[in-house]
């Protein structure tokens, strides 16, 4: 694609990487045929390759974004379907964080909807706010259909209330920082990333990582300066908060002589593994790339440390939902299928698995409609399949899929289960 950015814009270093991801692309419009939006929607501007048009119209142009460009770019989930499918390597999930830290910067929002954002890149990454918004928001859920009207903001505020859950977990007693040893001969020292939403949603996530890890010889530091990883900021062009947070992250994990980082939650770890590029142009450019070297997804370190099972098999079938961030993002495909195997699982895969099912983040609070659809697509796909219940590595999958007959479990929960971990409470 050809671009027509001045050598003044150019030296910008965020506007010197959009040129190179635009100047990638070739206009094949491969990409069209597994976005999820232009899938549902029909309209070439919601597919990555419109997309990029209206970034690349309104970077060159250095103007304000319009209120069309924020809609479309809004509606990206962000999937990285789109980089998977492409042939030209186009790294559109650069090109569209900065389109979206760009937005923020030069468009005014609607007051509603400002407050909104503001609130939810405030609190989700705070687990003491998050624990208490949530504790707020299940006494208000059973009024959610009093709220009138079929406005954005009744949308979005019916979808916030549907998504509280109706059982809050206690804190658990490994979301404070400390070190669990390894139960019998050291084998590796490893960082967990306790996280933020996913600690006070399901708490039993980091208990089961922590215990099939000591089991298996790992010793496991929860640092004390570690927070939420900054993708839920980052994703809604907030970038100063992103950073802030990241920033804390490899301060604190630098510090630790560790053999890995530990993530448990695909999305944070496919910002966590991209902390070299977002710190490139800062100080602590070396300190992020080491970090993002160490940052392994729980499966992949696991597929590559002898994991095996106890426990006879259970017979249980589990469907296996890939996450965007860990298919697209982290391209880890086969690791967790290998391993729910070896556990004794019979694994099966849905239709469209490449497809997002519509969680991506707060996507399905800010656009509860096409969040809606996308989930009752997956879901439907994942029943023809009649599996026992549905495994997935990211607590925002497991959040978005909750709540229908079929049970949901994180795949690391199942697998400490059947190599001697108690029976998760999801599991019938």
């Amino acid at each position: 694609m050809q671009t027509n950015f001045s050598l003044e814009q150019l030296k910008n270093p965020d506007t010197a990487v959009a040129n190179q991801v635009l100047r990638s692309c070739v206009h094949c419009g491969m990409c069209t045929a597994t976005c999820p939006t232009f899938l549902l929607l029909g309209d070439e501007l919601d597919s990555p390759r419109g997309r990029i048009y209206l970034i690349k119209d309104m970077l060159e142009k250095g103007q304000p974004a319009t209120e069309a460009v924020v809609r479309h770019v809004d509606r990206c989930l962000s999937c990285l379907s789109c980089m998977t499918t492409c042939p030209s390597g186009v790294h559109y999930m650069h090109l569209v964080d900065h389109a979206r830290a760009y937005i923020e910067n030069t468009y005014k929002r609607p007051f509603t909807e400002r407050l909104l954002r503001g609130v939810l890149g405030a609190i989700i990454p705070r687990p003491l706010l998050f624990r208490a918004a949530l504790v707020a928001a299940r006494v208000a859920r059973p009024f959610a259909g009093l709220i009138p009207g079929q406005s954005m903001l009744a949308q979005r505020l019916r979808a916030l209330l549907a998504l509280a859950p109706t059982h809050l977990p206690g804190p658990s007693a490994v979301e404070r920082p400390g070190i669990h040893p390894a139960l019998g001969a050291r084998k590796a020292r490893v960082a967990l990333l306790a996280g933020c939403a996913q600690q006070v949603l399901s708490p039993s996530i980091n208990e089961a990582t922590i215990r099939l890890l000591t089991r298996l010889g790992v010793e496991v530091v929860v640092a004390a300066e570690a927070g939420c990883c900054g993708s839920l900021n980052h994703h809604m062009g907030q970038h100063d908060a992103a950073m802030l947070r990241a920033r804390a992250n490899i301060e604190a994990w630098s510090a630790l002589d560790v053999d890995a980082i530990i993530v448990n939650a695909s999305g944070c770890g496919t910002t966590i593994k991209d902390y070299g590029f977002m710190f490139r142009e800062y100080p602590l450019r070396e300190k992020a790339e080491k970090v993002a070297a160490l940052a392994k997804d729980v499966t992949e370190f696991l597929a590559g440390f002898g994991y095996a099972a106890t426990r006879a098999a259970p017979g249980l079938t589990v469907a296996y939902h890939s996450a965007c961030s860990l298919q697209h993002g982290q391209q880890i495909t086969a690791a967790p299928k290998t391993l729910l195997g070896r556990a004794g699982f019979r694994v099966v895969e849905a239709a469209e698995g490449h497809i997002c099912c519509g969680s991506a983040g707060t996507y399905n609070m800010l656009q509860p409609a096409i969040a809606g659809q996308l989930r009752a697509r997956k879901l439907a796909n994942i029943k023809a399949r009649k599996p026992d219940l549905i495994a997935a590595g990211n607590i925002g999958c497991l959040t978005q899929l909750a709540g229908d007959e079929l049970p949901v479990v994180h795949t690391i929960e199942l697998l400490d289960w059947m190599a001697g971990g108690p029976k998760p409470a999801t599991v019938p």
